[in-house]
């Protein structure tokens, strides 16, 4: 970090162009300063950061806490975060990469620290164009930091450390397991030292003599398994670093669990992996603690001491750790190797429910990073999660993998198609009339390409083989088939809906709740509920040929979003009044290609925008100069997958005939229904989000950002092109009203139409009738088309479906919505299933 004085000589002569360094001048005559607008400059988010908030008296507006660190193009500045904004961070609104005018700010001095004060940001307004101001940024470090006159010895000012000095780290953006900061070491060579090991003791005779008074020998041990680290903060909590992560070691006589505490985390946790042996000296014992996940170890064929752990604690006593160098370790310490149970694809279905394997895979599907809200007392926690084929040469089927964040960060957000992926410790997940798939324990880790080398497994005859399989593809034929992001969710919903499955996984809602309970989503988090009513309109949406992005505007307006609430207008108006963002969206090529085979012809009409309500008027702006679009397609970072996301153009509807109604059906009382409504919930039609895409080594980093959540971090990458456009299929937006007709929402649903579709995987795919029920009901067409074998059939036509939707009139359904926020006031809402009443128990 570079001091105050240095900073004064590398914007000498320029500091009076520089509105930060403004502002903090006048902000030491008054206490609160007001912003007009001609005053507010622009100014760049470069870094959001988290912490649990201190604890204060009264009551306490958020869990945790942003510091938000930006730049005018001279300094940059680390402010923090008033509270009453802090959801613009939760709706990813303020970010990092975009730029912000803020109207309203204070100095806040520390007043139990000396030398200590931090500008607080109280009010400002997000932009939803890119930043013109990190156009001129060619690393955030060479910027100055902007310390008032005096603090400029302060540790905290010019460190990775929370503006609030009572924390001590930072937590990562979007959940507590990942490792986040400067403070985490990692990579550190092992030193050569000189053990002692003729008074180690065995992990046996911790086991026989914990109940004993005996005095800890060193241990000499290696480790087999790791967990995630665990992260138990809290309010009240005198600790500053609240961490925990558990590891299995084992020696000659069997294996133990070993707990790695506090502040030792940030020191060793990266440094610890399966197969690195260390030398312990200062530790404690204590009981087990029985109610926590633990690793299958059976292909171990070890001896297991469950009663008793080995504790590492930095303090009383400070426990000694020693990272043993690979090549000072003997064979004559009886260290057991490494082993794997690495589960072919066909042989996954033998495997018992909740059993563990490890598996290795030629990633094919890659779902978008999505959020789940974690369960528990105290401060509100999240998962991170995302879908991922993987293909081993032994099956038809992929495997289906759920991954849970394993506190690898970098290998986690690089997960891409044609990558080899390991995961290990996975766990099988039996379903009922479909394929199985497995999800992640708290001992799962995983390895892409580039982080294999050096690893155990790479010695196991079973990646050998697969090592060989691989070599027998060709990438092009393999990139045919691959795909990212996207509306994606296994598996599907049961044939029977139980009021039993409501309680415990997709709950059963009021549709008054509903609205509450889009209104707290935050940043991709995702929830599964059903509701109960009846489908009142469907609307076939066509989507025209899509065109190239730089001819295109991107949204530049300016929105006050400070006293910003989210809101869901109450529509007067049909089904066909909806938004739909993407004119460019994503899907693979093959999907396309069964679609186009419907042969449905539609006539050129002329084309109206169906704008939503709560959608700005501006994204109907008109086109940029092309050459000017160019120009500043040069000047993009990672803003480039941006473009993509903000471009604001209305969806098109095309109907064969003004005068037909055979691209939407509506029940016979709707036009009276829909008067009668209290509140009509929409957030907008089908997002670009919500459709995949074909992958394509051009453009992986761009696709890596889309799919991945917002970075903590702005860096000035320079990526290729926008996303290309490509063809999207239609849709149905369906309106769905409550069981008490006093609420409806809009839904989208996309039926799945090719077995080349990630979605077509494991999809229960029993014959229907191809009405709009059964369609609604299953999830597909029938049957589905197959590129692969060149398969001719043809699928039926929209207005062929909605002529049966006719049944839906009256007739009570529920519904599995799944409901996704996508960033800024999008939120995806999509129909999972739909079932009848004779398909309802009330078991």
């Amino acid at each position: 970090m570079e001091d105050n004085s240095s900073s004064s000589s590398v914007v000498s002569g320029v500091t009076q162009a520089s509105f930060l360094q403004r502002t903090l001048e006048r902000l030491s005559s008054t206490q609160s300063l007001k912003l007009k607008t001609e005053e507010a400059a622009p100014v760049a988010v470069i870094a959001l950061q988290r912490y649990l908030s201190e604890q204060t008296k009264g009551q306490q507006l958020d869990s945790y806490s942003y510091d938000v660190t930006v730049t005018d193009g001279v300094w940059r500045a680390k402010c923090f975060l008033h509270p009453s904004l802090n959801h613009l961070v939760h709706s990813n609104s303020l970010k990092t990469g975009s730029e912000i005018s803020i109207t309203q700010c204070s100095f806040v001095y520390n007043e139990r620290r000396l030398g200590h004060g931090y500008i607080c940001i109280e009010q400002l307004r997000c932009a939803a164009k890119r930043s013109a101001v990190l156009a001129r940024v060619n690393t955030v470090s060479s910027l100055p930091i902007l310390v008032k006159q005096g603090m400029e010895r302060s540790v905290v000012l010019q460190s990775d450390v929370p503006l609030q000095v009572s924390r001590k780290h930072y937590l990562s953006l979007w959940n507590n397991d990942d490792p986040e900061g400067d403070i985490w070491i990692s990579g550190s060579p092992s030193a050569d030292t000189v053990l002692d090991v003729s008074k180690v003791t065995l992990l046996s005779s911790l086991d026989s003599s914990f109940k004993n008074t005996w005095k800890p020998l060193p241990l000499l041990v290696k480790i087999i398994h790791k967990s995630r680290l665990r992260y138990y903060g809290k309010f009240g909590l005198k600790i500053d670093y609240p961490y925990q992560a558990y590891f299995e070691v084992a020696d000659q006589s069997g294996t133990m669990s070993l707990v790695l505490w506090n502040e030792l985390c940030p020191e060793f946790y990266q440094r610890l992996n399966v197969g690195t042996v260390l030398y312990l000296q200062n530790y404690t014992l204590k009981q087990s603690y029985s109610n926590r996940s633990r690793p299958q170890m059976d292909h171990h064929r070890m001896k297991t001491f469950n009663s008793v752990e080995i504790c590492l604690n930095p303090r009383n006593p400070a426990s000694v750790i020693t990272v043993v160098s690979p090549k000072s370790i003997l064979p004559q310490w009886g260290l057991p190797d490494i082993s794997y149970q690495f589960t072919a694809r066909s042989e996954l279905e033998k495997l018992a429910n909740n059993s563990a394997c490890d598996i290795i895979g030629l990633v094919t599907f890659v779902g978008r990073v999505e959020r789940v809200k974690g369960k528990g007392k105290g401060p509100e926690k999240y998962w991170t999660y995302r879908w991922v084929h993987a293909v081993d040469g032994t099956s038809d089927h992929p495997f289906i993998l759920e991954l849970f964040s394993t506190s690898q960060a970098e290998i986690f957000s690089h997960i891409c198609p044609m990558t080899y992926l390991v995961c290990t410790q996975m766990r099988v997940c039996h379903v009922e009339g479909s394929l199985p798939y497995l999800t992640s324990s708290c001992e799962t880790e995983t390895f892409i390409t580039g982080y294999h080398k050096g690893q155990p497994y790479v010695n196991d005859p079973r990646v050998k083989s697969f090592i060989q399989w691989t070599k027998t593809l060709k990438d092009n034929v393999v990139l045919q088939k691959t795909a990212v992001g996207g509306y994606y969710r296994y598996p599907r919903p049961p044939a029977m809906f139980t009021q039993s499955m409501a309680d415990a996984q997709v709950p059963l809602v009021a549709a008054a709740d509903l609205k509450r309970e889009l209104e707290t989503l935050q940043y991709r988090e995702h929830k599964k509920l059903a509701i109960q009513g009846q489908i009142a309109a469907v609307q076939y949406m066509e989507t025209p040929e899509p065109q190239g992005l730089k001819d295109k505007e991107v949204p530049s307006a300016s929105t006050d979003v400070c006293d910003q609430t989210v809101t869901y207008p109450s529509h007067s108006s049909t089904t066909k009044q909806t938004f739909v963002e993407s004119l460019t969206s994503h899907c693979t090529d093959s999907s396309s290609e069964s679609r186009r085979k419907r042969r449905i012809q539609i006539s050129k009409t002329t084309q109206s925008s169906l704008n939503c309500g709560n959608i700005p008027a501006k994204r109907n702006a008109g086109r940029k100069n092309t050459n000017e679009g160019e120009e500043q397609a040069e000047e993009e970072s990672n803003f480039a997958f941006e473009e993509v996301q903000q471009v604001g153009l209305s969806l098109q509807a095309e109907n064969p005939n003004p005068d037909s109604n055979d691209l939407s059906w509506e029940s016979s009382s709707w036009v009276r229904q829909q008067q009668e409504v209290s509140e009509h919930l929409c957030k907008g039609g089908l997002w670009q989000d919500s459709i995949c895409r074909r992958f394509t080594l051009d453009e992986k980093n761009v696709l890596l950002q889309w799919s991945n959540l917002q970075p903590t971090r702005w860096t000035p990458l320079r990526t290729a092109d926008a996303l290309s456009p490509v063809l999207c299929p239609g849709f149905y937006h369906v309106t769905i009203l409550g069981i008490n007709k006093q609420i409806a929402v809009d839904a989208m649903y996309i039926p799945v139409v090719s077995s080349s579709e990630p979605q077509a995987v494991g999809l229960p795919q029993d014959p229907h009738g191809n009405t709009m029920l059964s369609c609604l009901s299953s999830g597909f067409l029938c049957p589905l088309s197959n590129t692969a074998n060149n398969s001719e059939e043809t699928l039926p036509r929209p207005e062929e479906i909605l002529a049966t939707a006719s049944e839906l009139e009256d007739t009570h359904v529920v519904c599995i919505l799944d409901l996704c926020h996508l960033g800024g006031d999008k939120v995806e809402v999509m129909i999972s299933k739909v079932y009848r009443l004779t398909e309802v128990s009330l078991d």
